[in-house]
């Protein structure tokens, strides 16, 4: 808990229309709160700021409280918890009193969710609940007194403690008003929140291109630096999923990367002084590579540098992938003007080993978007409801982090045909969930889900339907030229002798997946080394070496099955 009162004004990036938002609902509570009274109403007493960590709920706070000429208290939610019995309420009422001596003011309670967990859930305990009803007193009291109010009002169950049965004209207001965070707000106390203590509620979400342009260049101000406007306008585009707390260590690992480049680079006898130390454009480049949106560390996956030339062939497949997400993130006005949406999701369906999942990547990474990875059964839980969870989280994030990806890797296992033999209470619960999140009432916005599967013939049907999957793309073992397109990659990678045939090894692997191609390469590569570890090149009788053990799986009878499949679905595959 602490008492503060800002030296500095305080200089806020990208939340321009949140901070008027917040300064037109408090400021007459601060500056006239008597107009409220002649009216006969109470005064706007607590706001409520919501959102992912980091996007600066509690700058935006201070910074209100700053233009408002208030005084500051600050109240953070996990630090003020006394271990002695009393103690917090103690403190949380000296702290009321001393902030209404001293109006007007602010109190900040930052964290709130520590402060005031739901009573009756799992796991509060008697301390919570005295805690909870000795803020939601104070808070009731900051129009009729605080200080009177904690003597003689006795706590009660709902919390519920203000005094409509007053004398009119009896009511003191004391220019102090609260501002609460936090990341969940779920989690409250439903008494909190209800009019009359936090009176409003105000999302600070994922900053926009805009406004992470504004914040980096508020980071940047005093900071001595060379990088160009449109160096930072690249970066912001590029930077999606970003919060404040994200650029600001963006530009922290920029200015350390300046400080070592300048100090690698002097010498005892050139030495400059470090006040001529700048941070340069290609600081904020190699910073930003490094650099993750923190929304996404706890779900994302490290995503290997796949391009579209490291996928052999499937062009059609490429093209089809580019129209759906490229054109409708670079040009949603086209989409606007032709009065269409655009494509929310992708199936793709084939063989094992076709390059399902590498597509997806290399669409994320030429994309430059957020990707995340999920696998269907991972998402299955033995507790009641923890899948279902599992799900709204994953497009949660995605949403907070959009443009994004969501690639669900066989998601057959999430979507399994309600009434089917596969079909249980939990996976038709997963599946409602999975329909609801594809089509809901928030929307799926500059976020696209990419899925893949070996067995199409069991999801469910709902989830193939126009609006939800509006692409479904077949991706068969690669013909002759992809064949020859990946034994292209895969040899630019290997030194090998002029005897390597690639035309004949064309000939030979009819048939095979890609990834058996690239293990017939690696496994000559492999066929060599056992005959010398200082091998230079691979020849030809390595490859005929691989060959002999190489295993085709996918079968006839597969293939088959998936034009079967197409036949009676009436799906347009590619």
């Amino acid at each position: 808990m602490e008492e503060s009162t800002p030296h500095k004004p305080l200089q806020v990036g990208g939340l321009k229309n949140q901070v008027k938002a917040v300064k037109d609902l408090i400021e007459g509570s601060i500056r006239d709160p008597e107009s409220f009274l002649r009216l006969e109403l109470k005064p706007p007493k607590g706001v409520l700021l919501y959102g992912p960590p980091g996007t600066g709920k509690t700058l935006l706070a201070r910074k209100v409280a700053e233009d408002l000429g208030a005084e500051v208290f600050t109240i953070n939610g996990p630090e003020i918890i006394g271990k002695f019995y009393g103690e917090t309420e103690a403190r949380l009422r000296n702290l009321f009193n001393e902030a209404e001596k001293r109006a007007p003011a602010v109190i900040i309670i930052d964290e709130i969710d520590a402060l005031c967990p739901a009573r009756g859930s799992t796991g509060s305990n008697e301390q919570e609940n005295r805690i909870v009803a000795t803020l939601l007193t104070l808070m009731d009291g900051l129009v009729e007194g605080a200080g009177a109010m904690c003597a003689s009002t006795s706590f009660q169950g709902d919390g519920d403690t203000s005094s409509a049965g007053a004398p009119q004209g009896s009511s003191k207001y004391h220019s102090v008003v609260v501002i609460a965070t936090t990341n969940r707000p779920d989690t409250l106390d439903d008494a909190i929140r209800r009019p009359g203590r936090l009176d409003r509620e105000v999302e600070i979400g994922v900053p926009s291109a805009q406004d992470r342009s504004s914040i980096l260049r508020v980071l940047l101000a005093n900071v001595p630096h060379s990088v160009p406007d449109d160096v930072l306008e690249d970066i912001s585009s590029r930077a999606h999923g970003f919060v404040g707390a994200d650029l600001s260590s963006l530009c922290r690992e920029a200015a350390v990367r300046s400080i070592r480049r300048h100090t690698a680079h002097s010498t005892p006898e050139s030495s400059t002084s470090m006040s001529e130390v700048q941070v340069e454009p290609q600081d904020v480049e190699e910073a930003f590579r490094e650099v993750r949106p923190s929304g996404m560390r706890e779900i994302a996956i490290e995503i290997p540098k796949v391009l579209w030339t490291d996928i052999g062939g499937q062009e059609n497949v490429k093209q089809k992938l580019r129209e759906s997400v490229e054109w409708s993130l670079k040009h949603p006005e086209a989409f606007i003007r032709m009065g269409i949406r655009p494509p929310r999701g992708i199936l793709l369906y084939g063989p094992p080993g076709c390059s399902k999942t590498l597509m997806a990547k290399a669409l994320a990474t030429e994309m430059g978007v957020n990707f995340i990875a999920v696998k269907g059964p991972e998402l299955f839980s033995k507790w009641v409801g923890e899948s279902e969870k599992a799900v709204q989280s994953v497009f949660r994030k995605a949403r907070t982090n959009a443009p994004s990806i969501i690639f669900f890797d066989e998601v057959d296992a999430l979507t399994v045909k309600r009434g089917g033999d596969g079909s249980t209470s939990v996976a038709d619960r997963v599946l409602s969930q999975f329909l609801n999140e594809m089509d809901g009432v928030e929307g799926l916005v500059n976020v696209t889900v990419v899925a893949a599967t070996n067995r199409p013939d069991i999801i469910d049907a709902a989830l193939l339907r126009p609006g939800r999957i509006d692409r479904i793309l077949y991706i068969g073992p690669p013909d002759a030229e992809a064949r020859r397109e990946i034994l292209r990659i895969q040899l630019g990678r290997m030194p090998c002798t002029e005897d390597v045939d690639v035309a004949a090894l064309v000939g030979r692997t009819e048939g095979c997946s890609g990834a058996e191609m690239v293990a017939l390469c690696q496994d000559a590569a492999l066929a060599a080394m056992e005959e010398s570890l200082q091998v230079q090149e691979v020849s030809g009788r390595h490859f005929d070496q691989a060959l002999k053990s190489l295993q085709r799986r996918i079968t006839p009878e597969m293939l088959d099955f998936y034009r079967g499949f197409q036949e009676k679905s009436g799906l347009l595959s590619v």
